[in-house]
């Protein structure tokens, strides 16, 4: 699923000429403590509830905290595990979508995220997740199948999605064993590209963070 494709309650866009306390106003009307700020059509930053209220003056406008605002953002035709991560290690509550123009097209609350990324896993059921990346024309399940079950393992499910901006076949791959890291190195042997992965063994990976805060905040 690409970010362009989430579905997030409707939050409002800050501009250049708000107030510090519509701001705040706004954060705590829409429950989040970040909001974008656009410029016109643009994504001029994403401020924080915390930026404001360090803010001297709650009338002043909110271009006089421009050294405060964050430019981190994800384009529409990011797969939407891109947001998770972005949401998970800068603390977001909201993330800003934009277009190749850099003009804003939606905003999706952690959330949201959150509930999209526990549909997506079948969180509920035991298992890991692994999305691949490679060329079309590399594409085989049968090869992909090979691997897993050479690791004791099953595909539970199993989907594809190809990235516009580049053309590359995204595979996404839930399987039965929660304890993939053979499974990955297996995949990096044969020379596959290991976009994301997630499992309940310990090892490095970039977003094993990630999954240990969904797994926080699911068992709340």
């Amino acid at each position: 699923m690409l970010t362009r494709d989430l579905h997030s309650q409707v939050l409002p866009y800050l501009h250049l000429h708000d107030k510090v306390y519509q701001a705040l106003q706004m954060m705590n009307e829409s429950h989040v403590s970040h909001l974008p700020i656009v410029d016109g059509d643009k994504f001029a930053g994403l401020i924080s509830e915390d930026d404001l209220l360090q803010a001297d003056n709650d009338t002043a406008e909110l271009s006089t905290l421009q050294q405060s605002f964050s430019v981190h953002s994800v384009k529409e035709d990011e797969h939407f595990l891109q947001a998770v991560k972005l949401a998970v290690e800068n603390g977001y509550s909201v993330v800003p979508v934009v277009n190749e123009e850099n003009e804003i097209t939606g905003t999706v609350a952690y959330a949201d995220l959150l509930k999209q990324a526990s549909a997506f896993m079948n969180i509920n059921e035991p298992g890991g997740l692994i999305v691949l990346e490679m060329e079309a024309k590399d594409y085989s399940f049968n090869a992909i199948s090979r691997i897993i079950e050479s690791n004791d393992a099953q595909i539970k499910q199993l989907n594809t999605t190809t990235d516009p901006k580049t053309g590359l076949t995204q595979v996404t791959i839930k399987v039965d064993k929660p304890e993939i890291s053979d499974i990955v190195a297996t995949f990096q042997r044969y020379e596959y590209n290991v976009k994301y992965y997630f499992g309940e063994e310990l090892y490095e990976n970039e977003l094993k963070s990630n999954y240990d805060n969904l797994m926080n905040y699911l068992k709340i």
